[in-house]
């Protein structure tokens, strides 16, 4: 497995990215050769079941001998291992952060040039490529098993992240936290709560709360204000869990569960997001998952990744502290009351929700 690291980009990328799709999908995904020849395989396919159908999609995966993959996933890389423990095909992955697979996928489709089999990564940017025409349907029974809002029109969810509040526990007492994120607004947490800059997904998702709760515009955003106001602003949230877990941050606010639970299990990190039955409200899920590409190189092998991640797969999802998309006994928000990220606003009106959240945290 060769893994090509892309470069990353900035916060405002996906709405860059959005104003210039013009179209660039509809050529991936409307005509030419290899979009003919992968339809045929994913219908052949998607007709079968049962060991009829994982037999002959084995065969024409490892005839095809090579899988194309594109993510923005930190833990695939044991996923991709495994997969090629099992069957006899190469996986070249080339990841980078959300954003910079959405701009790569729409250069390459623009110039012709795309050779990607399945993409993995974050919900907005899965939309957005299908919105622009580069998938095929996945039809199978691992899909059926998938949580209903995993189950997404073009795409297929296979873990999902959760933005929660985390926080130092040299430096915090779980019992002086709020019930909420809005008590954050109040200014006795000067100096002690973080931000990070390209989470307008989860800050469109906590104003929809608060409004949804009887909140007024003006009291939202003085809400937000004031969370500003306490608030340090970083870049990435592995390089917050990193500083999260050193001691010079104490409080994250919309960090990924993951990366605490592993941080806290994996190296004793100092760091939690719940204390027992206690954490800060609300917590945001947003689905994260892979779309066949409807003019990729290897189909029979973009499908049968596909099913490997919905099966074995979700094994070592959760095994890396995340959240899988089949239901299972062991889910790590069991028993959390969660929302989720407003997913067709997202698509719609990501302009207005970039704007407002880049002038909170100060471009």
């Amino acid at each position: 497995m060769r893994k090509p690291i892309l470069g990353l980009v900035g916060a405002a990328a996906l709405a860059l990215a959005l104003t210039g799709c013009g179209g660039a999908g509809a050529g991936a995904a409307g005509g030419g050769a290899k979009a003919t020849e992968a339809a045929a395989v994913y219908d052949e396919i998607n007709a079968l079941s049962g060991q009829e159908r994982h037999d002959r999609l084995v065969e024409l995966a490892e005839q095809e001998g090579q899988l194309n993959l594109y993510t923005s996933n930190t833990d695939m890389d044991s996923i991709v291992e495994d997969f090629e423990a099992k069957y006899d095909i190469n996986v070249e992955a080339t990841r980078g952060n959300s954003e910079t697979v959405l701009q790569k996928l729409i250069t390459e489709a623009k110039s012709g040039q795309t050779s990607v089999d399945i993409v993995e990564t974050n919900s907005g940017e899965l939309n957005v490529m299908q919105q622009q025409g580069f998938f095929y349907d996945y039809e199978s029974e691992y899909r059926d098993a998938v949580r209903e809002d995993g189950q997404m029109d073009g795409w297929t969810a296979d873990r999902f992240n959760a933005f929660v509040v985390g926080w130092n526990t040299d430096s915090v007492d779980p019992s002086e936290l709020p019930e909420e994120i809005k008590g954050f607004a109040d200014p006795k947490w000067d100096g002690r709560i973080t931000l990070e800059i390209g989470d307008i997904d989860w800050f469109a998702a906590v104003s929809q709360y608060y409004l949804d709760q009887g909140m007024t515009q003006e009291e939202v955003d003085e809400m937000w204000k004031g969370i500003a106001a306490n608030a340090s602003v970083e870049k990435g949230h592995s390089a917050m869990g990193d500083l999260l877990s050193a001691g010079k941050l104490q409080i994250t606010l919309s960090i990924y569960q993951h990366t605490v639970d592993g941080a806290a299990g994996e190296n004793g990190a100092p760091v939690a997001w719940q204390d027992g039955d206690k954490h800060v409200g609300p917590v945001v899920t947003r689905p994260n998952g892979a779309g066949l590409m409807a003019a990729a190189q290897n189909p029979a092998a973009a499908i049968l990744f596909m099913d490997f991640l919905l099966t074995e797969g979700q094994e070592t999802i959760v095994s890396d502290y995340r959240v899988g998309s089949v239901e299972q006994a062991d889910d790590l928000l069991d028993g959390i009351e969660t929302i989720p990220v407003p997913e067709d606003e997202m698509l719609n009106n990501l302009d207005y929700w970039d704007g407002k959240y880049r002038a909170l945290v100060g471009g």
